[in-house]
């Protein structure tokens, strides 16, 4: 299982992903609750990475994560917002008038970090597992 984390400056998002690439679990969380969530996610499932997208906050929440046991690596984060909303919408589709409204103009409803956190796992993924720098 591999760890996606989209950190920001008042909320983290993440995601949990299979080899495959398949999401398991997802989900955001304040940063001052975020590490509570990582310790009941292992006790869940055994990470064999945690990929850190590259963004806000994400040195300072690297080192933090590091002293968790599981390899942290930084992940390459550009463009995921913008992919995410596509994501979101691919899980979600529009219903009733909304979905007259092309998808480019629509905004989720929600945010949308942890389907970056999906991103940032599936690179981590497609990348070979080693697309940035350890932590």
């Amino acid at each position: 299982m591999i760890l996606g984390v989209d950190p920001g400056t008042r909320k983290i998002g993440f995601a949990v992903l299979d080899e495959a690439g398949q999401t398991q679990d997802l989900g955001i969380e304040p940063i001052a609750e975020f590490g509570a969530r990582v310790r009941s996610l292992m006790e869940r499932w055994a990470f064999a990475a945690i990929a850190v997208g590259t963004g806000t906050n994400a040195r300072a929440l690297g080192g933090e994560l590091a002293g968790l046991g599981v390899p942290v690596t930084y992940v390459d984060e550009r463009e995921t917002t913008l992919r995410a909303r596509s994501l979101y919408f691919a899980d979600h589709p529009p219903r009733g008038w909304r979905r007259l409204i092309p998808l480019g103009m629509q905004i989720p409803p929600r945010p949308i970090d942890d389907y970056a956190a999906v991103l940032i796992a599936r690179r981590y993924l497609a990348d070979g597992g080693n697309p940035g720098v350890l932590v």
